[in-house]
């Protein structure tokens, strides 16, 4: 018997949150201030009280936040931005629009994130600034980067943090862990609008006040052009959806951590998974395993209706559009990990007969390959 399985529910998201999404959508159409309206700066209070921030500054896009966090820093052509290749492209490719190179550092093969112990050999009087990705869910180390960043001359750090809102690392919130943390409200992520949105967080007034000028064409008053900028604003509707979901997101990040709990619990001797570190609690915005015979998991898991995604198939320095910033072989845990990895389905709604049916379609895959061969030689957790 096959499950309608969908990899993100959203669905269901909006059905318990029905009432209040509906009437915080009307109370926008009722006042009519679609852009800059009330709920953007209401939404920004509670955003920086939630990560600790002293500001938020909310965008367009994480991608945007990302941009305007470059801008705000003052990055121009010919600056270095260290990063990861195992990650989605706009991370590289708004360094790349500012005319900065991208410099990537390869990941820890167990978490997939960026390796601090590879980023102070890639440092240069060129580097201005520091770009890690929180994948999955999970804050890269940040202190270590920190520490880094600090000694050579305090360079920026710039928290990719598009999938990581909600989560925790040494008990500090994402978003607020190093001089610029940036999220994504896209609809799959944790914390997610009806369209595109996202924020910037920062605890420095400078930098805060540059990127709120920059999302504004470089406006410090109307028809005042300070800088160069964007027109990065974020929807008043999109903040006012974010607003209704706030309402249940500690009780999804919970739930979240507890479905990815019984995901470790069940998948324990069959495929190997992300590590999650002990000392931060990621928010689980993919479940993330790693196999050997991917295409063969992939077939099964298409015959029983179950989805999955890869993130990510190949790493930005091997891709056409970055292939001048890298060595394509400089990266080899992410080139070896980017073919071994495969998201399953997480929504904090996902039931537990869907999660089991889900598993068991793993395990029907390790059976047909012959037992325990996904479980050797493979990086990440065996839980």
């Amino acid at each position: 018997m096959t499950m309608n399985i969908p990899f993100v529910d959203l669905k269901s998201q909006y059905q318990v949150l029905k009432n209040q999404i509906d009437a915080r959508i009307h109370a926008v159409l009722e006042h009519g201030q679609y852009v800059m309206g009330p709920e953007v700066q209401e939404l920004e209070g509670k955003l920086a009280a939630y990560t600790g921030s002293k500001h938020c500054i909310t965008v367009a896009s994480g991608t945007e936040a990302l941009l305007i966090s470059l801008m705000a820093l003052g990055i121009r052509p010919g600056d270095e931005i260290i990063t990861t290749p195992f990650t989605f492209a706009a991370t590289a490719e708004v360094i790349v629009l500012l005319g900065a190179r991208p410099v990537f550092v390869d990941i820890q093969p167990d978490t997939c994130n960026i390796d601090p112990k590879l980023i102070e050999a890639k440092i240069t009087p060129k580097t201005k600034a520091i770009m890690p990705v929180s994948l999955y869910g999970q804050p890269a180390d940040m202190d270590d980067i920190n520490e880094i960043a600090a000694r050579h001359g305090h360079i920026p750090v710039i928290e990719d943090a598009a999938q990581s809102f909600g989560a925790t690392y040494k008990g500090r919130k994402s978003c607020n862990l190093s001089t610029i943390g940036c999220t994504s409200f896209f609809p799959s992520k944790p914390l997610g609008c009806y369209g595109d949105g996202g924020a910037i967080f920062t605890n420095d007034d400078a930098i805060a006040q540059a990127c709120r000028e920059i999302r504004v064409h470089g406006q410090s008053q109307r028809y005042v052009h300070t800088r160069i900028g964007v027109g990065g604003r974020m929807d008043t509707i999109q903040c006012a959806v974010v607003l209704a979901k706030l309402e249940r997101f500690d009780w999804e990040i919970c739930q979240r951590r507890k479905l990815g709990s019984r995901y470790n619990q069940l998948l324990r001797g069959i495929l190997p998974v992300v590590m999650q570190k002990s000392d931060r609690d990621g928010v689980y915005a993919q479940y993330t395993v790693f196999s050997a015979h991917r295409n063969a998991l992939s077939k099964t898991l298409e015959k029983n209706l179950v989805p999955f995604a890869i993130h990510y198939p190949i790493p930005l320095n091997e891709q056409q559009a970055y292939a001048g910033y890298c060595c394509p072989d400089c990266t080899p845990n992410s080139s070896k990990i980017s073919g071994m990895v495969m998201s399953l389905p997480m929504s904090p709604d996902l039931s537990e007969d869907k999660l089991q049916y889900i598993v068991n379609s793993v395990a029907d895959h390790v059976n047909q390959i012959g037992g325990q061969s996904e479980m050797q030689g493979l990086p990440g957790s065996t839980i």
